[in-house]
């Protein structure tokens, strides 16, 4: 290798359009070799360290730290081992924020390509994307899309002519500056049109639903892209200062920079990862599938015994039995007769398709959000196994160490919120599912046995479907399935 390589951010998984760049793990100078970690970086689905595909020399760091950037941007450059390298090569202020005046005087025209995924992105600033590319890459996602790389930019003409003697020439009426007596071309301002300013095709969307005017919207995007972020602080911005229209035309500078600014007592956070992923994901779900919520009390005294005694198990040794296990092997159970719960709704082909495969999504809390990774197959597995898998995918999941691969292809999913010592409440399905079923707290509670109160274990099931697959007799159905296995462990052998 004689010239230094670019490493350019990959797609770690599908759909992935952008990443954070959240620490870098070498330095200018450093030797690397190949598949040696040089980066972590946060998607929308979790924490992933990046190795490198080339041995050398770390010449530079292209992306600082807390940078969001697209998929294709290139990210560290690698010399040939061995190569000297200048100080100052890890500081890329130019990607960190670009120069105030880089928009008006390039006056680039965005090329409305779309790139799909789950959440915008800004394209790279090099490559072509056809507008019939650009129109297929945008039917591919029904979240947010971003745009790809820029194909046309306004071309400068030199201006002719003497230019003026002494400055006093111009005024401020002039549609331009007067041109400098140097034979550099003079930059020409762009028109005050939105096609003139860098931003997504959905981002431009949003700005005529907010009735905001691009052009006044400071960028602070990569290469001066304006983000969505930018369009809605922008638009709150506007909206706080409701009465005092008649100035913002007069300092648009301003009244564009206000909304950047934190008032007293408030803290203003961005909203990117999985909080993106999961308000976007949430609220598709929340306005597309019609929901229907179901709950029921359990005495889930039965169910404690049974775990007491499988702990004496020495099969079970080694596994980490709580009832989330067994009511996760009584969902899987549940659903062989309700195979409804396991189905998604085909919009296009008017159509309801079954899964022959349970996928179990299990709902973790962790410190960067609400993560949803899944049990492959989840309704093959023993009961030993089962626990083994839900131990390992909740540590992995707080851990922000989940592929985004195990975050794909959820069929149903259990959120636990008795862990936070919650009785139930009303889930919102993940998109594309037919069922999702929440798990309060199990407590000691007065419970009437034989005509006698009594103290029981017990829990509340909260079952939310889409009631254009499940009927309320099937959902009924896969609720009370669930319940009397919690309340006799033996009735599993009626659905097993």
């Amino acid at each position: 290798m004689t010239e230094a390589r670019e490493f350019r951010l990959p797609d770690v998984g599908e759909g992935l359009v952008e990443a954070e760049i959240v620490s870098w793990r070498v330095k200018p100078g450093d030797e690397v070799k190949i598949n040696d970690v040089v980066v972590e970086i946060e998607t929308a689905k979790s924490l992933v360290e990046l190795p490198c595909p080339y041995a050398g020399t770390i010449a530079e760091l292209l992306v600082p730290e807390g940078q969001v950037v697209p998929v294709g941007t290139p990210i560290i450059r690698v010399a040939a081992p061995g190569t000297a390298v200048a100080p100052g090569s890890a500081a890329p202020a130019a990607a960190a924020a670009p120069a105030p005046a880089a928009p008006a005087s390039s006056a680039p025209q965005a090329s409305g390509a779309a790139v799909a995924g789950a959440f915008d992105v800004a394209a790279g600033t090099s490559g072509a994307t056809t507008e019939k590319a650009a129109a297929a890459d945008e039917q591919k996602t029904s979240m947010l899309v971003g745009y790809g790389p820029r194909t046309t930019s306004a071309r400068r003409r030199p201006r002719t002519g003497t230019p003026a003697p002494t400055p006093a020439a111009a005024t401020p009426a002039a549609p331009a500056p007067t041109a400098p007596a140097v034979p550099t071309p003079a930059p020409v301002a762009p028109a005050p049109a939105s096609p003139g300013v860098l931003a997504k095709p959905p981002v431009r969307k949003l700005a005529k639903d907010l009735g905001v005017d691009l052009t006044r919207v400071p960028p602070t995007g990569p290469n001066g892209t304006v983000s969505r972020a930018d369009v809605e602080a922008f638009a709150a911005g506007t909206t706080a200062a409701a009465g005092t229209t008649a100035a913002v035309p007069a300092e648009p500078a301003q009244a564009a920079t206000a909304p950047a600014v934190p008032s007293a007592g408030e803290t203003r956070i961005p909203v990117r990862g999985v909080r993106r992923s999961t308000a976007q994901a949430v609220t598709r779900s929340a306005f597309t599938a019609p929901h229907v919520t179901e709950w029921v009390s359990v005495d889930a005294t039965a169910t404690m015994e049974l775990l007491d005694r499988l702990r004496a198990r020495r099969d079970f040794a080694d596994v980490r039995l709580s009832p989330l296990v067994v009511v996760a092997k009584a969902c899987l159970l549940a659903l062989r007769r309700t195979p409804e719960l396991n189905a998604t709704w085909d919009e296009p082909a008017g159509e309801i398709v079954l899964k022959h495969d349970v996928n179990l999504g299990i709902a973790a809390a962790t410190p960067r959000g609400l993560m949803v990774p899944h049990i492959k197959r989840a309704d093959r597995m023993p009961l030993a196994d089962l626990a083994r898998s839900l131990t390992e995918l909740t540590q992995t999941a707080r851990a922000g160490k989940t592929p985004p691969a195990d975050m794909l292809g959820t069929t149903f999913t259990i959120t636990n919120v008795g862990v936070f010592g919650v009785d139930g409440g009303t889930p919102i399905l993940n998109p594309g599912e037919s069922g999702i079923l929440a798990v309060g707290a199990i407590r000691k509670q007065p419970w009437v046995v034989d005509d006698e109160v009594v103290p029981r274990w017990v829990a509340t099931l909260s079952l939310s479907f889409d009631h254009r697959i499940v009927d309320g007799e099937q959902g009924s159905r896969f609720l009370m399935d669930v319940a009397s296995i919690l309340e006799d462990p033996a009735s599993a052998l009626l659905l097993a």
